[in-house]
């Protein structure tokens, strides 16, 4: 097939030049321009097919539990090198085979609900990647297309972590970066300046090759040289980004950490006998306070426990209630646990609750962003229909309403339950309230060994980076976790067994860049890529119109 031209600078007709061209091909512009019917050689299929393959497959290893970070800008490399030139339906059944590459072995663990659940939400997944990819296609005719490729990016993930049903982020391309350079930009545009500066990296990288391949002479090293500047620059913007407004260090603060475990781990259902998560979490707290009487560890200010560290509703049951209370009267230091509120009408509220050893239950937060088909079913009579052990959610959680900042003992801590902490605004809004430690209560003992509990770590340092705030995570079962501001991990417990950790950390004060800014760059970003797809159209419109034009002028000659 060959390949259409629009002048002798395009990267194009340089690397392809008409048979019947016997001079040396012009010099490339910095314009490069990827026209419908631009081919890859002899075998441009076979290239474009193994390099949609290679994207989905460099991002799937690039996130944890793989973190081969750097595979990140060659993933958005190789998508456009899939789909530049392609027509819309070519590019969308590549930019379909990357996206399935990546999301079927990346939420894999979702198939604790059945194979056909995790499939249907990998598919899901897999949707959004058809019209970036046709975007991607249409930018790739203008100049400058690596900056519109890198928000193009930012558009899908914004659409994908906002829809349906409140969406699902997982797999950004900033979520494999949890402590590189491009972590950095957290700090100034949260999870979708990373992504962006990802994507950018990988597309200038591409740009280089092209155009060192395409020019000759003083333009290769020149062209080589321009490209390797902007990667390098990229980079060294990420290292210093997180220095710019960075908040101030208020106290240090001693905080004690449960890990109660649970039994039959990875299973759908870990409740085991009654009382007995709730049981392993109270045992955890009377074996830290024995080990502060004996002076192994230092005395805390507070104790965190995770998400559903009570299997029983303790406003609902007296023995519960009598279980917590005498945890926190032998500890003697207010803790956070993490219960299901049942309502009066079935429905539940996922909380962490401030237990003050004096004043009992206080303050709490409820989880805002709920996982669906796993702690609500959706158009539940329609659904349970066809998917009957969906009926094993016998109870649907509400989510609350208000950020997680929750003062305990004098700090005020930024609170976002479990999957809250894939979505930029919940951990957001919790410090933007006050927060000056992060903190995750999560349950993920369903997915034990799976990945999942790694990629939510690898988040949750994201977030620490983007609020310049310590991120502590506390799990059922693990991974528990002490994040530094930095993104780097100081502790990290064993999975799937108990663990009692004391930990020093620093309780921060004012916002990032980020906190303030909110989602104003995402938003910016994504309208940037949205708007060069439109300018893309109109310019191959404006094109086929002058070609059509030209068409239909007669020849003189024959008037």
């Amino acid at each position: 097939m060959a390949a259409e031209y629009t002048g002798s600078d395009s990267v194009s007709e340089t690397l392809h030049p008409p048979a019947e061209r016997a001079e040396e091909p012009a010099r490339p512009s910095l314009g490069t321009v990827f026209l419908p019917g631009h081919h890859w050689g002899r075998y441009d299929l076979l290239w474009r097919v193994l390099a949609a393959l290679g994207s989905g497959l460099a991002q799937l290893l690039a996130l944890p539990p793989y973190g081969q970070w750097w595979l990140g800008p060659l993933s958005a490399a190789l998508l456009f090198f899939a789909v530049a030139g392609s027509r819309p339906r070519r590019a969308a059944w590549l930019g379909a085979l990357a996206g399935a590459t990546l999301m079927v072995p990346l939420v894999s663990w979702q198939d604790i609900f059945g194979v056909d659940v995790w499939l249907a939400i990998a598919a899901a997944e897999t949707v959004y990647f058809l019209p970036m990819a046709i975007g991607l296609a249409l930018v790739g005719r203008l100049p400058g297309w690596p900056v519109w490729t890198a928000a193009l990016w930012v558009a899908q993930e914004a659409v994908r972590a906002r829809w349906p049903l409140g969406g699902f982020p997982w797999g950004k391309l900033a979520f494999a970066q949890p402590d590189t350079a491009f972590s950095g930009y957290a700090a100034l545009g949260s999870s979708a300046l990373v992504s962006f500066a990802v994507a950018l990296t990988g597309a200038l990288l591409l740009w280089t090759l092209l155009r060192t391949v395409a020019a000759r002479g003083r333009t290769r090293l020149f062209a080589g040289s321009i490209g390797l500047a902007a990667t390098a620059a990229i980079v060294a913007g990420g290292v210093l980004a997180p220095a710019i407004g960075r908040p101030a260090v208020d106290e240090q603060v001693t905080v004690g950490m449960v890990q109660g475990n649970v039994p039959n781990v990875g299973e759908m259902s870990v409740l085991g006998e009654r009382m007995q998560v709730l049981e392993n979490h109270a045992d955890g707290v009377h074996e830290l306070a024995d080990s502060v009487r004996e002076g192994s560890v230092p005395e805390p200010d507070m104790v965190l426990l995770p998400e559903n560290a009570s299997d029983i509703d303790p406003f609902r049951d007296p023995a519960a209630r009598e279980t917590i209370d005498a945890a926190a009267d032998d500890i003697g230091v207010p803790m956070l646990w993490g219960i299901s509120r049942f309502n009066d009408d079935g429905t539940r509220h996922v909380q962490s609750v401030v237990w003050d050893p004096e004043e009992g239950p206080g303050d709490h937060y409820d989880k805002r962003y709920l996982v669906p088909f796993g702690e609500y079913i959706p158009y539940r009579d329609f659904f349970t229909q066809f998917v009957e052990r969906l009926e094993q959610v016998s109870s649907d959680a509400i989510p609350g309403t208000e950020p997680g900042a929750l003062d305990v003992a004098g700090t005020t801590l930024g609170v976002g339950i479990c999957f809250d902490v894939a979505f930029d605004r919940p951990v957001r809004e919790a410090v933007d309230a006050g927060g000056q430690i992060i903190v995750i209560p999560t349950n993920n003992a369903n997915y034990n060994f799976t990945g999942q509990s790694d990629q939510q770590l690898a988040i949750t340092q994201l977030r620490a980076v983007e609020h310049g705030r310590p991120a502590v995570v506390t799990s059922t079962s693990g991974i528990s976790a002490v994040v530094a501001p930095d993104g780097t991990v100081e502790y990290r417990s064993p999975e799937a067994e108990p663990d009692v950790h004391v930990a020093e950390v620093t309780a921060m004060d004012g916002p990032t860049v980020a906190t303030r800014l909110g989602a104003g760059p995402e938003a910016v970003l994504a309208g940037l890529g949205l708007a060069a797809v439109a300018g893309a159209v109109v310019a191959t419109r404006r094109r086929a119109a002058r070609a059509t034009g030209t068409a239909a002028v007669p020849d003189a000659s024959n008037g």
